[in-house]
Order: structure tokens, then C-alpha cells, then sequence
């Protein structure tokens, strides 16, 4: 068993340096790789297949939004975004575990890059929600009695 494991561990050091060749996954391979020292034989390689050619929007829009109020857990939270080109606009909140609500206004355009600005707001009617869990009964300790004749 070790000798697999020494075995395994030269192949793949002897990858790592370069000796022995590694086919890109991108294109198919050839059917021999030579090189200075020696030729390699290689496998039959069987065409990759790519991905048809995306269609590209140029000036992507869309707009969307949710919005999570479990009452059960205390889950309170919402996103609207906005995109239209390159402009990107949107509003997120959620409650934090201390009480606040944070409140995240955000930007984005190639102009001015990523901008956020978060608010905190603080909750007095927000409900904590604590679970408990019942105690585990302990088991009887076995007990060894030896009887004596």
C-alpha cells in the first residue's frame, strides 16, 4: 500500500514540475506531445464541447425585490434592486441580532464604482426568539456486583 501512495505522489510531484505534460481541459489534446528529451505518448483525446456563444445584452435591465416577515422565527428582512446599463440601485434590510434594523442604500456605475450607505435603526418591538432544550435524563451507571462464595 505505501508503494500506490509513493507511487501516486512521485506522478503528481513530476506533474507539478513539469516533466511530465498536462493537457489544457479548454482544447483536445494531440495525439503524441514531444519534447526535448523524449515523446510522450498521449491518449485518444476526445473533443471538449463548448458552450454555443452566449447572446450578450448590451444594456441589461431588470428589477426585483422580496420580502420575509416570519412571525414564528423573527425573521424580518427585504431587497429592491434596480439595474438599467451599467447603473445598478438598490435597498436591503434585515434585523440584526442586537435589535437594530440595518438599512443598506446602495449605488453602483462605472463613474463612481460601488457606494453603500447603511443606517442602523434601533427596534424596541422586536421579539427575541429563544429555543430551549428539555434536559437529557442521565442513564443509570451500570454497576458490576461480584458475588463471593
Amino acid at each position: 500500500m505505501a508503494f500506490k501512495f509513493f507511487a501516486a505522489l512521485a506522478l503528481v510531484s513530476a506533474v507539478s514540475a513539469g516533466v511530465l505534460p498536462v493537457q489544457q481541459v479548454y482544447h483536445a489534446a494531440p495525439a503524441v506531445a514531444t519534447y526535448a528529451h523524449a515523446p510522450v505518448a498521449v491518449g485518444h483525446a476526445q473533443p471538449v464541447l463548448t458552450k454555443a456563444t452566449e447572446e450578450y445584452d448590451p444594456h441589461p435591465q431588470y428589477k426585483f425585490a422580496y420580502d420575509v416577515q416570519d412571525a414564528l422565527s423573527g425573521d424580518s428582512k427585504s431587497q429592491v434592486e434596480e439595474r438599467d446599463g451599467d447603473v445598478v440601485h438598490g435597498e436591503y434590510s434585515l434585523i440584526d441580532a442586537d435589535g437594530f434594523k440595518r438599512i443598506v442604500q446602495y449605488t453602483s456605475d462605472p463613474v463612481n464604482g460601488f457606494n453603500a450607505v447603511v443606517n442602523r435603526v434601533p427596534l424596541d418591538h422586536v421579539k427575541t426568539v429563544v429555543k430551549t432544550v428539555a434536559p437529557v435524563a442521565a442513564a443509570p451507571i451500570p454497576v458490576a456486583y461480584h458475588q463471593h462464595h
